[in-house]
């Protein structure tokens, strides 16, 4: 069970995080438990998930702000997708302040907006380079062959298939208005990109990290008629 000192610090830094999120995450609090906080971070321009919209859950322990916090990873495919090397596809955040990965450790001065400021990080315009091994490239253009991987699971899974909520993910009401809302003013953007990448349409995913268990192919085509689809019922 929670002391009053954590549920005082959860309750505080959750109030502090509302007042001011960092720039491109969303966050709410559990309606049911205090103790869970759901958060979407919007992919950062320049990269390869620019405009996705990427969800979390964020689970406090009972001895918090002494313990970090657990961070689950839930735009996934239903478990299909491995977003980042950092990213598992089952959910897991590898993060060394979360005791997941190795490097600096957590501190009690942390908390969730410094949490999802890291993981905001890992959203980099390379991240190949993110796995343990791959400073360099294993073989030329194996980064941006990753990058174009990325770039489609993105616009599958962390756009289409968000606001679908393809894989019934319980998101709080108030994040679900978010999605649609960063859908609808980013649509533009999203066609754009869908119409770019059409050529690749047809052709074999070829992951140079971590090779899909089952061949897939660019669907860019489709994934345009998706976003026509769903700008026309949200009231494009």
């Amino acid at each position: 069970m929670a002391t009053p000192t954590t549920k005082y610090r959860i309750k505080r830094d959750i109030k502090e995080f509302m007042k001011c999120p960092p720039h491109g995450i969303f966050g709410v609090p559990d309606e049911e438990d205090f103790m869970v906080f759901h958060a979407i971070i919007v992919g950062p321009d320049e990269t390869p998930y620019e405009k996705g919209l990427f969800y979390f859950v964020v689970t406090f322990p009972n001895d918090y702000p002494h313990s970090p916090p657990s961070v689950k990873f839930m735009t996934t495919g239903g478990g299909t997708v491995r977003m980042n090397p950092n990213l598992y596809s089952c959910g897991k955040v590898c993060l060394s302040i979360l005791g997941t990965w190795s490097g600096p450790s957590w501190s009690a001065i942390q908390s969730p907006s410094s949490v999802l400021i890291s993981i905001q990080s890992l959203l980099n315009e390379n991240p190949y380079h993110n796995e343990p091994g791959h400073e360099k490239e294993r073989f030329q253009g194996a980064s941006r062959q990753y990058n174009e991987v990325i770039i489609h699971e993105t616009l599958r899974v962390a756009v289409v298939g968000m606001v679908r909520n393809d894989s019934g993910l319980n998101i709080p009401i108030a994040l679900e208005h978010l999605v649609q809302q960063e859908f609808m003013r980013n649509i533009e953007f999203y066609e754009i990109l869908a119409t770019q990448k059409s050529a690749l349409s047809g052709n074999i995913i070829l992951d140079p990290l971590f090779p899909l268990p089952v061949e897939s192919s660019f669907k860019y085509n489709e994934l345009l008629l998706d976003l026509q689809s769903l700008k026309k019922q949200l009231g494009g």
